[in-house]
């Protein structure tokens, strides 16, 4: 008979196809979010065994966790030495998440004590190299003491990494579903950019008329976003420069905003950046002198041009691998191939992508990815191709 958990296997993607996860569930409130962690890792292709606290079984049951993996939880250690079986050996858990984890959990496990099911599976998998990632959720208070501060830094001395906590009103909240799953793609990623230093340059520049008016272009940053998830999902340091946008942009990316052109040119001489992508829609012209106050709508309107700072030639001065992006207009394929490859050798560019404009604020797109010997079209969902841009283009770098 398959289980319920099956409808759902794969539904997102299959980049967890393959890999087994043990989530240790402590006595946490936070435990309610496991069941929709559990569902959402299996809809990328995992296969999640939960095991549980004696204090977790006082918030969540057995069964929910049982409907929502496919798999029995386990709840004490028995003669079949489940810590053994599962996290040793040819056929071992490729990863163990610890979600959510109290301060006693998580002090319990930087001492070597290992007196319940999810302690007894981190001592057998930090001994057999299997990456443990760790959940915290507790009140502020207890994340500030000092024996858990320290704690922590002992497990991350020694390979442990932890996935937030987000601070809220007092409290460590353990972090999102969305973090987890991008956390533990990063954890079992082995893309060849992971440990590399990304930048992702994304979103429109706002060029202000007078205190309430700009100049701008069109930009959702929805492409600059999938760009920074996909290159944080391989492992990547990933930094997200982003101007102004209509998306919502994760909250554990490493985020800086600018405005202006001009902001963003004074942010450039921070690049140190192995690779640096730029699909940002940044303005060419700016006001000679910018209004004070508002203009008046009844009055007669110039603007006074003036253009706007290049900001690639200052990139490619401190980085030499830079993808640039270009956007036009009611071109033919092969003449929108022409200026892509125009500035890439204008501007040194390591390739370039051109897309038609009318691509803005849709999801399925088709762009063409312009090297100096050849081009390649890419079409899908933007998620799809910022994935493909990644994997095809930079493996190498």
């Amino acid at each position: 008979m398959t289980h319920p958990s099956a409808e759902i296997y794969c539904e997102k993607s299959d980049e967890l196809l393959g890999k087994t996860i043990v989530m240790g569930i402590t006595g946490s409130i936070a435990a309610v979010e496991c069941f929709a962690a559990i569902r959402e890792l299996i809809r990328h292709g995992a296969d999640v065994i939960p095991v549980m606290t004696e204090e977790a079984l006082k918030l969540v049951t057995p069964d929910a966790m049982e409907f929502a993996s496919g798999f029995k939880p386990i709840t004490e250690l028995t003669g079949l030495t489940e810590h053994i079986t599962i996290m040793n050996g040819d056929d071992s858990a490729d990863l163990l998440l610890i979600y959510p984890a109290t301060a006693n959990t998580i002090s319990k496990i930087a001492n070597g004590i290992d007196d319940n099911p999810v302690t007894s599976m981190a001592a057998v998998a930090m001994g057999n190299d299997i990456p443990i990632l760790i959940a915290p959720a507790m009140h502020q208070a207890m994340y500030d003491n000092p024996a858990v501060i320290d704690n922590m830094k002992r497990l991350e001395s020694w390979g442990v990494d932890f996935i937030g906590p987000r601070m809220d009103g007092g409290r460590a909240k353990v972090a999102s579903v969305e973090e987890i799953v991008a956390s533990v793609k990063r954890a079992l990623s082995e893309s060849p950019i992971a440990g590399k230093k990304v930048l992702i340059i994304g979103g429109r520049s706002e060029e202000p008329i007078d205190s309430m008016r700009l100049i701008s272009n069109r930009s959702t940053g929805m492409m600059a976003v999938d760009l920074a998830v996909a290159a944080f999902e391989r492992g990547a340091q990933t930094e997200l420069w982003m101007g102004a946008c209509s998306v919502t942009i994760p909250d554990y990316l490493n985020v800086r905003r600018f405005s202006s052109v001009e902001d963003l040119a004074e942010m450039t001489k921070d690049i140190d950046h192995d690779i640096v992508i730029v699909p940002a829609a940044l303005s060419d012209f700016r006001m000679k002198n910018v209004r004070e106050g508002k203009i008046s709508s009844d009055s007669d309107l110039t603007l006074d041009l003036d253009p706007a700072p290049k900001i690639l030639p200052m990139i490619t001065s401190r980085c030499k691998t830079v993808l640039g992006f270009k956007a036009e207009s009611g071109l033919t394929e092969q003449q929108l191939i022409d200026r892509a490859r125009s500035r890439l050798l204008e501007y040194g560019l390591y390739a370039v992508v051109a897309n038609d404009i009318d691509s803005a604020g849709k999801d399925e797109i088709s762009v063409i990815m312009v090297r100096e010997d050849f081009e390649d079209v890419i079409t899908g969902s933007k998620k799809q191709i910022a994935g493909e841009i990644l994997d095809q283009y930079f493996g190498g770098e």
